[in-house]
C-alpha cells in the first residue's frame, strides 16, 4: 500500500465514484479502477461492493478511510514542513559563542536572520572559546564562534572556518592620544592599562609589545573578558588593546555615547575568529544558510 493508492482510495471513498475520483485527480476512470483493484489485491480485501455503476464501501473500508484520512494529512504536514526547511523559513539552530559577541552582536545578527520566520527556533548559548570548540566537537550544537586559537585538541571533530584579525586601542575620547592616527606600545608607556587575564595569548602578545619598545606596561585592571573593561575606559581610568567585535559591541550597544575611541595599534596584536561547524553531521540548509550568512555579516565588521 502506498500513497498513491490511498490517495486515489481516499477520492473514491470522498466522491462516492470512481468518474467524479478521476476527474478530480486528473486522471482516467481505468486507472483509478485499477489502483482501487492493486489495492484490495494487496490487502487482500474487498473494499467495495459493484452495484451498477455505484461502489458501495464496506466496513472495513471505512476503518481504511479513517486512517488514510490522517496518512495523507500528516504526509501533507511532512512535505509542507520540508518546503519550508528548504525554503528556510522553519526548522532549528543551536549556536554557542564566546561571550563578546553573544552579548550584543550575535543577538543583533540573529534577531534580523529570523525576522520573518516564526517557526524558526534559536538556542543561543554562551561559553569560553576552549568550551565552544568542545561543544562543537561533541556535536551538541550546530555552529560555534570564538577566537581563533591555535588549540588543536578536537580539530578532526569540526571544522574551522578562520577570520583572521587584529586588536585595536581603546582609549578615552577625553585621552591626550585619541586623536592619533595609530597608538604604539612606546605611546602607552606607563599609561594605566586593562587587559585580559595573564594566562590569555592577547595578555601576552600586549606584554611583549610593552617590553620590545622598552616601555612600562602599567596593568591596573584584568578581567576574563574585553566587555567589562569598556567600563574603566569610558570612566577615563585605563586604557586597553582590545578585539574588533567587542569595540563594535561596545559602539552599536553605547550608540549615543561618544567616551571611548578605538583607534589602531602597533606592532599588531592578533585576534581572529573562527566559525565551527561539527565534522560528523552535515548542517540543515537553515543552519547551513545562518553560518554563511554570519560570516559575510563579520567579515563586513573586520573590513
Amino acid at each position: 500500500m502506498n500513497s498513491h493508492q490511498l490517495a486515489v482510495f481516499h477520492e473514491v471513498m470522498k466522491t462516492g465514484s470512481v468518474s467524479q475520483a478521476a476527474r478530480n485527480l486528473h486522471r482516467t476512470q481505468p486507472a483509478i479502477s485499477a489502483a482501487i483493484k492493486a489495492l484490495e489485491e494487496e490487502l487482500g480485501l474487498t473494499l467495495f461492493l459493484r452495484e451498477g455503476r455505484r461502489l458501495v464501501p464496506v466496513p472495513e473500508a471505512q476503518y481504511l478511510m479513517e486512517e488514510a484520512t490522517e496518512i495523507l494529512s500528516r504526509l501533507e504536514t511532512a512535505q509542507q514542513n520540508l518546503a519550508n526547511m528548504r525554503d528556510r523559513v522553519q526548522g532549528s539552530i543551536r549556536i554557542v559563542a564566546m561571550p563578546g559577541p553573544s552579548t550584543y552582536l550575535l543577538p543583533e545578527f540573529i534577531s534580523r536572520f529570523v525576522d520573518g520566520k516564526p517557526e524558526v527556533r534559536v538556542t543561543l548559548a554562551t561559553r569560553s572559546s576552549p568550551q565552544v570548540r568542545s561543544l562543537v566537537a561533541a556535536g551538541s550544537f550546530d555552529i560555534g564562534f570564538c577566537d581563533m586559537s591555535r588549540f588543536r585538541g578536537d580539530r578532526k571533530l569540526y571544522t574551522a572556518e578562520e577570520l583572521p584579525s587584529n586588536c585595536l586601542c581603546a582609549v578615552p575620547a577625553g585621552h591626550p592620544l585619541a586623536h592619533r592616527g595609530v597608538i604604539t606600545a612606546a605611546d602607552l608607556n606607563g599609561v594605566p592599562m586593562g587587559a585580559l587575564q595573564p594566562d590569555h595569548n592577547t595578555y601576552q602578545a600586549t606584554s611583549q609589545a610593552f617590553q620590545q619598545a622598552e616601555a612600562e606596561f602599567n596593568l591596573r585592571y584584568d578581567a576574563q573578558y574585553f566587555l567589562p573593561l569598556f567600563h574603566f575606559i569610558a570612566a577615563g581610568q585605563a586604557c586597553a588593546i582590545v578585539d574588533v567585535l567587542s569595540a563594535e559591541s561596545y559602539r552599536r550597544s553605547n550608540p549615543d555615547e561618544d567616551r571611548i575611541r578605538f583607534l589602531p595599534f602597533e606592532p599588531q596584536i592578533p585576534f581572529g575568529y573562527s566559525i565551527l561547524t561539527p565534522s560528523a553531521r552535515p548542517l540543515s540548509q537553515l543552519a547551513a544558510s545562518f553560518a554563511k550568512a554570519w560570516r559575510e555579516y563579520i567579515q563586513n565588521i573586520l573590513a
